[in-house]
């Protein structure tokens, strides 16, 4: 299994109207413990989601059904594996 951070930007005009539907996404990974972290921006212009995944491949099969990225939100999306050392949820 790997980390990776996924940072987006919004269409702020779709925003709000596929909001709930996108955190109702989120909330499920987060409980089948894909998702660690999840959330907006302070100027919410974008949102930072981390995500553990076995490879790429399985991330953006997961990342690919999000509301946000099916119903146009996703301006720009970019993705980084990531590689936690140190912190709470470091084994």
């Amino acid at each position: 299994m790997a980390w990776y951070l996924v940072e987006i930007r919004y269409v702020q005009e779709k925003l709000a109207d596929v909001r709930p539907r996108h955190r109702e996404f989120l909330t499920r990974l987060a409980e089948q413990g894909t998702v660690a972290v999840a959330g907006p921006l302070g100027d919410d212009s974008g949102g930072i989601s981390l995500y553990q995944a076995d490879d790429e491949n399985a991330l953006y099969e997961i990342i690919n059904q999000d509301p946000y990225h099916l119903e146009g939100v996703v301006a720009e999306r970019t993705v980084r594996e990531y590689r936690p050392v140190l912190g709470a949820w470091v084994p």
